[in-house]
């Protein structure tokens, strides 16, 4: 049972960190700061995802 729960948290985790970069891409910062948020987000994938969603560029949403 534990490792079945650890590998559904990681693919959640996957995928809300793809999530995150496709909507860093899409959002309007520079390509230099598009790349530093990647970087965060894959090289920590908690920690990264957290800091986006506090301080991370916006995609082009309209409401």
């Amino acid at each position: 049972m534990g490792s079945t729960f650890n590998s559904l948290v990681a693919l959640i985790i996957f995928a809300l960190d793809i999530w995150a970069i496709v909507n860093v891409f899409k959002s309007g910062a520079e390509t230099g700061m598009k790349i530093l948020w990647v970087l965060l987000i894959a090289l920590l994938p908690v920690l990264g995802l957290i800091i986006w969603a506090i301080a991370g560029p916006r995609g082009n949403v309209k409401f």
